[in-house]
């Protein structure tokens, strides 16, 4: 999107979040009103029906929630200096060179306390790295916390203080949330001390694509957030933790303002992953071994499947869960233990939720015809990152046929599976793509394989030009490989 990104609040630019209320007073639902010895007689909580304060809830909830400081070094500048006066000034007057060793970063944001023996969920941004941990509670106490575990992608982690009794929070029912609940944020954005503000759910099942392994889930909420307040606490007005403060969208960078799009991770997952952290440290997750994708209705036509409901198979690792329970590229996974799955995010999530070595039943579509599939999951690892760039085919081009799509395709010769850490050379490579072409708008780049053009396996510009023929008015139906996965495009040739 144009002059505007999604920003994962890191630990020197944490979130905080603000609700904003227009129009004054938000209705809401009868409540009994809170013992009198907690609000004043002049402030009654429902008038009429209609409620006039939070802060029965505020004052339940908000003891719970505490500020945390992270400390950690910065690795020293190894690089040239440039000093004001330059190095003979220093020199002259025999005084020693500026220190140039490593320095302390430190950052700020929010953590909710779950248990009163001092347990507290956070983001893992917000403590990633930290060499010293210092929370502040709602009494003016200071702590130094301990990492118990973190799951960078979940972005969440739990910490914790050595005391007893505390204030905490109970976890609700994240998959109750409704669309127009009406909530209360509470952090510390921008180091001003705890504040509390309102807002309403304004989605659910957001993804972002930000947390390592893209294990999201979010609730969104209109609250405009700030720095200070990642991993603080959303809730509902029976006081339950509904979800943890994480992420932003936001104009402008990590400077930018907001605009009151804010992302929660649901409390259901923030349970899962912290039960886990503090039974051994780590979380497992279930892996199926399939390369998924949304199917679009050009999808749908191009494989004749009648409708773009479910979740389209595009490749199927060898050996893996989905291998042995015999899944293949082209099926339709339908649902997953009768529970229908509406796109590749709730599949994903559904199956990692489960923990390895579940059998899970899955409900297919192969070729029209229904049925149904058991697998045992494997274990899901956190791949490392790939920052190689495999976009530099250096062959020249051949000519292919494939003019019509927009792109120029070349044999994979021993030098470019070498170059673009190809397993095989099958298919044939994109050698250059028309950046005003259909293929470009498809998302078709440089470095991209060409496994199949309308289902048929191609490895010649003869193989390129049969299978355009079977076109006719349909999208070409693309199998493209890239980055060790598969994906189905569809092209609307010239």
């Amino acid at each position: 999107m144009r002059n505007q990104k999604i920003l994962l609040l890191t630990v020197i630019a944490a979130a905080g979040l603000s609700f904003s209320c227009a129009g004054g007073l938000l209705p809401g639902t009868e409540a009994a009103p809170p013992s009198p010895n907690n609000t004043p007689s002049s402030a009654p909580v429902v008038v009429n029906g209609i409620r006039t304060s939070y802060a029965d809830v505020v004052e339940k909830t908000s003891p719970a929630v505490v500020q945390i400081r992270m400390e950690r070094k910065q690795a020293a500048d190894t690089g040239p200096m440039q000093l004001p006066f330059g190095d003979d000034f220093f020199r002259q007057f025999g005084q020693p060179m500026p220190n140039r060793g490593p320095r302390i970063e430190r950052g700020a944001g929010s953590g909710v306390i779950v248990n009163s023996n001092g347990t507290i969920l956070t983001n893992n941004h917000v403590i990633d790295g930290a060499e010293k941990i210092t929370v502040f509670t709602s009494d003016n106490k200071t702590y130094e916390a301990k990492i118990i575990g973190t799951d960078a992608p979940s972005d969440l982690a739990v910490i914790k203080i050595e005391a007893e009794n505390l204030p905490f929070l109970t976890l609700g029912n994240s998959d109750e949330v409704r669309v127009g609940d009406i909530v209360l944020a509470i952090g510390n954005p921008l180091d001003i001390g705890e504040t509390v503000t309102a807002g309403i759910i304004s989605a659910k099942g957001r993804r972002t694509g930000l947390s390592d392994g893209s294990f999201e889930d979010f609730l969104q909420t209109d609250a405009p957030i700030n720095r200070g307040n990642s991993g603080g606490a959303l809730v509902n007005l029976n006081g339950e933790l509904i979800g943890i403060n994480s992420q932003i969208l936001s104009p402008g960078g990590s400077m930018g303002g907001n605009i009151g799009i804010g992302f929660s991770i649901p409390s259901n997952m923030a349970k899962s992953v912290m039960e886990q952290l503090l039974k051994d440290g780590k979380v497992h997750r279930g892996m199926l071994g399939v390369t998924i994708q949304n199917i679009t209705e050009d999808t749908a036509k191009a494989l004749e499947l009648g409708t773009t409901e479910g979740v389209l198979i595009s490749g199927v690792k060898a050996g893996s869960a989905a291998d042995k329970a015999g899944l293949k590229r082209g099926d339709v996974i339908k649902a997953i233990n009768g529970e229908k799955i509406e796109d590749t995010n709730a599949l994903r999530n559904k199956v990692a939720s489960a923990q390895p070595g579940t059998e899970i039943k899955l409900t297919i579509d192969r070729s029209g015809t229904a049925m149904d599939v058991n697998a045992t999951l494997d274990e899901f690892e956190t791949p490392n990152a790939d920052k190689n760039n495999p976009n530099s085919p250096s062959d020249s081009p051949n000519s292919d046929g494939s003019g019509k799509l927009g792109l120029s395709l070349s044999p994979i010769t021993p030098q470019i599976q070498k170059q673009l850490g190809l397993d095989s050379t099958e298919g044939l490579v994109v050698s250059d793509v028309d950046p005003s072409g259909p293929a470009a708008a498809a998302g078709i780049t440089r470095g991209d394989v060409i496994l199949e053009v309308n289902r048929k396996a191609i490895s010649s510009a003869a193989d390129v030009k049969s299978a355009l023929a079977d076109s006719k008015d349909k999208p070409v139906l693309l199998l493209v490989s890239r980055q060790g996965q598969t994906i189905y495009l569809t092209v609307r040739a010239q």
